[in-house]
C-alpha cells in the first residue's frame, strides 16, 4: 500500500490509482485473452476517478449519491478483473504484487465508497 501514500484526499488517490493501473496493463503480457480484459480493467478501473470528480461537482445530494454509487460499482468490478489477472500471471512475482497493491486500494475504495454512498442515503 505504500504506492497510493494520500489516503485522505480521494481526487488524488483515486487519480494515483488509474496511473498505477495503467502502468500494470502497459506490463500486462499482451495476446488474444488479455487484450479484451485489460480494456476492461482500464475502463471500470479509470472510471472511478472520474465518478469521483463527477460527484464533487454534483447538482444535489442525489446526483452526489448516485455518482458514489457508481464508484462503488466500479471499485468492485475492478477487483472482479485485478482477480482474474492475480490468478493468471504465472511467474512473474512483480507484476502479482503490483496487481495484489492495486488490489487491495481497489477493495479500499469498494468499502470508503460504500460507506459514503449508504451515509448519503439516509
Amino acid at each position: 500500500m505504500a504506492e497510493f501514500e494520500n489516503k485522505y484526499n480521494l481526487e488524488d488517490r483515486t487519480t494515483k490509482f488509474s496511473g498505477e493501473l495503467i502502468n500494470f496493463c502497459n506490463l500486462c503480457p499482451k495476446n488474444i485473452i488479455t487484450i479484451p480484459l485489460i480494456n476492461l480493467l482500464i475502463r471500470c478501473g479509470t472510471s472511478i476517478g472520474a465518478n469521483y470528480r463527477e460527484a464533487n461537482g454534483a447538482s444535489s445530494k442525489r446526483d452526489f449519491h448516485n455518482k458514489i454509487f457508481i464508484c462503488k460499482k466500479e471499485s468492485k468490478e475492478t477487483l472482479y478483473w485485478l482477480e482474474l489477472f492475480g490468478q493468471s500471471i504465472n511467474n512473474e512475482e512483480k507484476l502479482k504484487e503490483k496487481c495484489k497493491n492495486l488490489w487491495q486500494e481497489s477493495k479500499e475504495f469498494t468499502l470508503i465508497f460504500g460507506k459514503i454512498a449508504s451515509s448519503t442515503n439516509k
